[in-house]
């Protein structure tokens, strides 16, 4: 069995449901209180003991590579300004040298296509895929669960969560079968947005996967699906009547930053956690709720 050593983030999109803030500035540079939302997927990422991070950038991404990087400037200011907690939490969130790398997905040709340019960068390994608009928020990083999950039974891993059957046709939604060990399911039907009334479960497919490396083979002549785009579910479809897959139940809620209200949400839970803001951030939310406070 080897290693998950290797994560890929698909952050080449747009981030048009949030212009005009994403003008100029990457959606996934947007923050969830003081850190970005890719510094949350990462911090995930780099928990469950991801080793090499692979990001699949497009234009104007530059930002996401200079967040990353070390910061001399900063780092100097900060150290003859004495603030050495601040500068300890920037060398702590800083990858080390060689742990990184950047491939440009040139066309917004879906999902699936923007997992396959990391193909060389990947190798020949199992990998994880994370993406960073789903914010996993629980007691256990998701990606370490689903890490743990594999060694104990390899084989492609999709994350799923509960929604509500109202909403299935608002998501990728999996059939499984009864848990086994690790309480992975096994996949017996994978369904994008299927319409309402027909999807064989209220599994959504959360963002987050474990992938053999033959599915690049697959990604490679993948022929266009639903938007015109190389969708990853087609070819996880494909590498499904070969290779087992798994379902993997999370357990915590899930946050949907590329939408106003789930970024809103997550900016509340995760602020409401924090010590140092949440007491004071529930006596605001309580003036703000109040009926003076609504009349303002």
């Amino acid at each position: 069995m080897r290693r998950i050593r290797k994560a890929v983030f698909p952050v080449a999109g747009l981030g048009t449901r949030f212009l005009p803030a994403t003008k100029a500035i990457p959606k996934e540079m947007l923050t969830v209180v003081d850190r970005p939302v890719i510094q949350h997927v990462v911090d995930e990422a780099r928990a469950a003991g991801i080793e090499h991070l692979i990001f699949v950038t497009g234009r104007n991404k530059g930002a996401i590579e200079d967040h990353f990087d070390q910061g001399y400037e900063l780092e100097r200011t900060l150290a003859e300004r004495g603030k050495l907690r601040e500068l300890e939490e920037l060398r702590r969130d800083s990858p080390k040298a060689g742990e990184t790398s950047f491939t440009r997905q040139q066309a917004p040709l879906g999902l699936g296509h923007a997992v396959w340019c990391a193909r060389e960068i990947v190798g020949d390994e199992p990998f994880a895929v994370l993406l960073p608009d789903m914010l996993h928020h629980g007691r256990e990083p998701c990606l370490k669960g689903m890490i743990d999950a594999f060694e104990a039974q390899p084989s492609n891993i999709i994350a799923v969560s509960e929604v509500p059957m109202s909403e299935t046709h608002q998501y990728g939604i999996l059939g499984v079968g009864p848990p086994g060990r690790r309480g992975l399911m096994p996949v017996n039907s994978m369904v994008e947005k299927p319409p309402q009334g027909t999807a064989p479960s209220n599994l959504m497919v959360s963002g987050r996967y474990i992938l053999e490396p033959g599915v690049f083979s697959i990604l490679e002549t993948q022929p266009r699906g639903a938007g015109g785009e190389i969708q990853l579910t087609d070819a996880m479809i494909t590498l499904a009547r070969a290779r087992p897959f798994n379902a993997f139940r999370f357990e915590g809620r899930i946050f949907d930053t590329g939408t106003k209200l789930g970024f809103l949400a997550a900016n509340l839970a995760y602020a409401l956690e924090r010590p140092d803001l949440g007491p004071a951030l529930r006596d605001e939310l309580r003036a703000i709720l109040s009926p003076a406070g609504q009349k303002r």
